[in-house]
């Protein structure tokens, strides 16, 4: 049995103005530095014994926390990074409906083979790298305890092959950053353990919104 704890990275100014920040390499900001500090306080009594990161700054900054904590190196691993949104990456939704109001009625259909223009991934090309970074990481470290510091798209897709959900369709689950999501790999099934573990978030500012129409 393999035990994985899924991680989406801190807060970032771009989550909080809600623009798509897909592969462009935001900083946390002082919340999300924040929420760091309190994740690895509230992991510092588990076990882990591997440490895996996104190569996005956001998510590395994370993990960097937990990694001082925990005295592990952060294994860098670009194929936990964000799905990539082309065209639209820095733009927050308000700019793009005025500017591109066809790409944004596109994207709101939520189909699974479309990608934006220039050099966005759709979700049956984003799923297929998400389920190579899982594997990739399950097969390199078969039996350990496993933190992996990613990206809310990365966890959407997750969580949907976890209940076999078509890549069509919106979110439906929440993602917070910095919650906790426990995962196990056993006999061949990746099962959620629990979801959304948010207490060492308390007291801090609102979470901005996690549906898939305000991106990660």
């Amino acid at each position: 049995m393999t035990e994985l704890m899924v991680i989406r990275h801190g807060e970032t100014d771009w989550n909080r103005q809600q623009r798509f920040q897909g592969q462009i390499d935001v900083p946390l900001n002082a919340v999300g530095l924040e929420q760091a500090r309190r994740l690895a306080d509230a992991l510092a009594s588990e076990p882990i014994e591997v440490l895996v990161a996104s190569d996005l700054q956001r998510a590395l900054t994370t993990a960097q926390a937990l990694g001082q904590r925990a005295r592990l190196q952060v294994q860098v691993e670009p194929l936990w990074r964000e799905q990539s949104f082309g065209l639209l990456e820095g733009l927050d939704v308000p700019t793009i409906q005025q500017r591109h109001p066809d790409l944004w009625a596109r994207w709101i259909r939520h189909e699974a083979d479309y990608a934006l223009p220039e050099g966005g991934e759709s979700n049956d090309a984003f799923f297929a790298r998400a389920a190579q970074a899982l594997d990739a990481t399950l097969a390199a470290h078969a039996g350990k305890r496993v933190a992996v510091v990613t990206h809310g798209g990365v966890l959407d897709m997750l969580w949907r092959r976890v209940h076999a959900l078509p890549l069509s369709g919106p979110r439906e689950c929440d993602i917070p950053n910095t919650g906790i999501n426990r995962l196990r790999w056993a006999g061949g099934r990746l099962a959620i353990v629990h979801w959304g573990e948010a207490a060492h978030l308390h007291g801090l500012p609102e979470q901005p919104s996690t549906s898939q129409t305000v991106m990660r």
